[in-house]
């Protein structure tokens, strides 16, 4: 027997030992197994600068992979796989949980959180010329009615002289169908990265940052695959702070803005297929663009499959699949035993497999 097959072997027999099952660990910024697949993969190459550093915290570059998202347990869980540079730009996180309620286009006469950040990227009319500015348009069938904001970079240095730590924060509001400044909304910070620095507001929601990533699209402004990543901001929010439904899909629309909230680039979710950074959000209009720049995380069950790992769909995750990762162990682009989508079935996806062991939840 070769030394690959003894490893198999070896593999097998842990996963029967193991009966693991998906539980969702601690908000640190990583995609587990409880995700699944992603919901949808970046398909533009960044023009804020590819990220190549590899570190948890400091990072030189901001771009938006993928997006994994379930709803679990009272909780909308979404991990954004990517970077955010460490220089304050901010990854823009829209929510539309209520048929019926929100705003399409943004408003101007939204809560003045975090520096009166949504009404820079809502409509504005000038009180001289008359000049309408639009506000941020979203696709149709998009009404944004949760807003949240995270972003980083240094913090004050220590008293005790030395280099300055990395801070983050956390800005969130609602966004009532009409605007206006009764909105509920918060912030949390400084925090830092990973589970040790994740932050907490006050009504339950919590974030946390990986900045570790090195792989995903490149710099620039074409079509590019941001496939394979599984580390970026991760957020966890009671569906009771959304006003959510039980059963109802929920839409996330997200993007990478400047430090001002004032520059959208072209990392954007749902991609754009190939294009330069949008300027201005006031200006945009997402239905002008091909396809929909926002995705949805379903109402029942979790992750991009209705049971991760259960390659053969008999309710269990057992020996069955397992033989059936081994049998397609390699290249294998596409093809369902590629737990993580790296285009290859390695000891990666066995870990997933082992994650997720038993009957389904």
């Amino acid at each position: 027997m070769n030394r690959t097959a003894i490893t198999m072997t070896s593999l097998f027999s842990l996963c029967l030992a193991t009966g693991a099952s998906a539980q969702v660990s601690a908000i640190d910024g990583s995609a587990d197994a409880a995700y699944g697949k992603p919901l949808i993969i970046q398909d533009n190459s960044t023009g804020f600068g590819n990220a190549d550093l590899g570190a948890i915290d400091f990072c030189n570059g901001s771009e938006i992979d993928s997006a994994f998202g379930f709803i679990a347990d009272g909780m909308l869980h979404v991990l954004i796989s990517g970077n955010v540079e460490s220089n304050y730009n901010k990854l823009e996180i829209f929510i539309d949980a209520i048929p019926g309620e929100g705003q399409n286009p943004l408003l101007g006469n939204n809560s003045e959180i975090d520096f009166n950040a949504l009404n820079t990227m809502g409509r504005y009319e000038d009180p001289d010329t008359g000049e309408v500015q639009p506000g941020l348009t979203f696709d149709a069938g998009f009404d944004a009615d949760f807003w949240l904001s995270f972003t980083g970079g240094p913090g004050a240095p220590p008293k005790k002289g030395g280099e300055p730590g990395y801070d983050t924060y956390l800005n969130y509001s609602e966004l009532l169908t009409g605007g206006g400044d009764l909105a509920n909304s918060g912030y949390a910070g400084p925090g830092g990265a990973g589970a040790k620095g994740s932050l907490a507001t006050e009504n339950g929601i919590l974030a946390a940052i990986d900045n570790s990533n090195v792989l995903g699209v490149i710099g620039g402004d074409g079509i590019d695959n941001g496939a394979g990543v599984t580390t970026g901001v991760e957020i966890a929010i009671p569906l009771e702070v959304l006003g959510h439904a039980a059963g109802d899909d929920i839409r996330v629309c997200v993007f990478i803005n400047g430090s001002g909230h004032d520059y959208l680039s072209n990392q954007v979710l749902g991609g754009l297929g190939g294009s330069a950074n949008l300027g201005f959000p006031r200006f945009v209009n997402f239905e002008d663009i091909s396809g929909d720049q926002f995705f949805v995380v379903p109402g029942e069950g979790g992750g991009g499959d209705g049971c991760f790992g259960d390659i053969n769909d008999d309710g269990i995750v057992n020996g069955a699949d397992f033989g059936s990762l081994l049998a397609s162990w390699g290249f294998c682009p596409g093809c369902p035993a590629d737990l993580n989508d790296d285009e290859n079935v390695d000891g990666a996806d066995v870990g997933l497999m082992l994650a997720v062991w038993g009957v389904c939840p």
